[in-house]
């Protein structure tokens, strides 16, 4: 009997994992929450000693960013470039989130004013092709709800799409699909309005109503004997009201304009009638087929080809599409393109370690450390997998400052943020921000080394919309 007993017991031990077994947090002895004792030693990090309490009379009043500011890094601003691509005008988004739009906008801008000799404030119509991007978002929103009306209304996908109906932000197949669909007008012939200068009003009523117009499709979609035709049109319908609402806030995109061009004097040189796509055809005609996105996501497997579900602005259009590479490969395409006088489509994490004043970017223009008493030791890969960074804002890739060697010393951008914003409208990175902190380069194909390029090819891996790296940039 005694054996029995005893070997009982053991089972009882082995089948916990032994003596020795370590338990699960929730086995563990205490409730998770704040005792008394922990109380008692975190106080212990703050000592309330008199330094202790003369910085927190001081931060109290202050924001810890102002009060961060590193007085030893006030003499590295720079704003001399060996290679600089030289802009004509800086542009303002006003209150919008339209930076991908304004940034590839510009791209192709400045080569207009080279090619053409334009006026250096020359511009495309951003609110032509504002309105254009919100009626086909719409259209987008209204066919997925189609496409996915099987799926209940908790599928992470659905949910996804009812949490995002329309939105102002986007990235460059944005532009490439809405250029290369409906064409281009000059500024004057559809300027800007309250609205595409401040969309949060226009954007919360048209999501508004997109949510309404979705569950409306979802119900029809299931309905016994539910045609594809009557799907369709109910949902140039309900677009129908859209595009009310839409020409209501930022006037109807012209069918046909007449445009006096003029030189880089202002004399005028010719009068011609044109449609949007024939004035693009002659001011900006461009082959997106030979625009490649590279990007720097160090969370995952380089030199490979990611694609993102939904991110794109036209239905029938296609998703982004991306090789992903260190930085060691990106940097020298940029610089080859700005050695040819070519500026880029650039985004990256513009919040951080902003100088705002300066328009400088340097991780050492803030000292929160010493402020604060710890450390922030996160490296990019590990910011990017815990949502402390991502791609936020859009601008235009022109300048690199480069030692004797040839490596890289700072970069430029021209931001679109007005000419009073920054260093003349630009902001100035050193090359250690630009490794940290910059994400996605459009590039032309001819600055792009053939064996990189070959990899553009491969069938790429597709990545769901939630992904936290692909907010589209405002």
């Amino acid at each position: 009997m005694k054996t029995k007993y005893i070997a009982l017991a053991m089972a009882a031990m082995l089948s916990c994992g032994g003596a020795t077994a370590q338990k699960k947090p929730s086995e563990m002895q205490y409730s998770g929450g704040i005792t008394t004792e922990m109380m008692q030693q975190m106080k212990k990090g703050f000592g309330g000693n008199a330094s202790d309490k003369a910085l927190r009379n001081i931060m109290v009043n202050q924001s810890p960013k102002k009060l961060a500011m590193n007085y030893e890094n006030a003499t590295r601003f720079d704003a001399n470039f060996s290679h600089r691509v030289v802009s004509k005008a800086v542009t303002d988004q006003k209150s919008s989130g339209r930076c991908w739009m304004f940034t590839g906008m510009n791209v192709l801008r400045n080569q207009a004013i080279r090619k053409h000799k334009l006026p250096a404030d020359f511009q495309f119509s951003q609110a032509y092709l504002f309105f254009y991007d919100q009626l086909e978002k719409s259209n987008l929103f209204l066919q997925a709800m189609i496409d996915t009306y099987k799926k209940p209304m908790t599928d992470q996908e659905v949910e996804w799409l009812f949490k995002n109906p329309i939105g102002d932000g986007g990235q460059f197949t944005g532009v490439a699909n809405l250029i290369d669909k409906y064409g281009l007008v000059p500024s004057d012939v559809m300027p800007e309005t309250f609205n595409t200068n401040n969309t949060s009003a226009i954007s919360s009523l048209l999501a508004l109503k997109l949510r309404e117009d979705g569950l409306q499709l979802r119900e029809m979609a299931a309905q016994k004997g539910m045609t594809a035709a009557k799907l369709q049109q109910k949902k140039t319908e309900m677009l129908g009201t859209i595009y009310r609402m839409l020409a209501l806030t930022m006037g109807e995109p012209p069918q046909q304009f007449t445009w006096q061009q003029k030189d880089a004097g202002g004399k005028i040189v010719s009068t011609d009638t044109y449609t949007p796509k024939e004035f693009y055809e002659k001011f900006a005609k461009t082959d997106f087929s030979k625009y490649y996105m590279v990007m720097n996501d160090p969370t995952r497997e380089y030199y490979k080809v990611y694609e993102i579900q939904y991110d794109r602005h036209v239905y029938d259009g296609q998703n982004w599409r991306y090789l992903n590479l260190p930085m060691s490969d990106i940097a020298p395409m940029c610089i080859a393109s700005i050695k040819d006088s070519t500026m880029m489509y650039f985004s990256c994490d513009v919040g951080k370690f902003l100088d705002s004043e300066k328009g400088f970017l340097d991780m050492n223009n803030f000292d929160y450390e010493s402020l604060l008493g710890t450390t922030f030791g996160m490296d990019k890969r590990q910011r990017v997998a815990t949502y402390a960074s991502g791609s936020s804002h859009a601008m235009t890739l022109c300048a690199v400052d480069l030692d004797a060697d040839g490596k890289p010393l700072k970069w430029m951008v021209e931001n679109s943020w007005g000419v009073g914003s920054g260093w003349q409208g630009n902001l100035i990175m050193t090359n250690d921000w630009f490794n940290e902190y910059m994400f996605r380069v459009v590039l032309e194909e001819k600055y792009i080394p053939s064996n990189l390029r070959a990899m553009m090819d491969q069938k790429p891996v597709m990545l769901p919309a939630w992904d936290p790296m692909f907010a589209p940039e405002e």
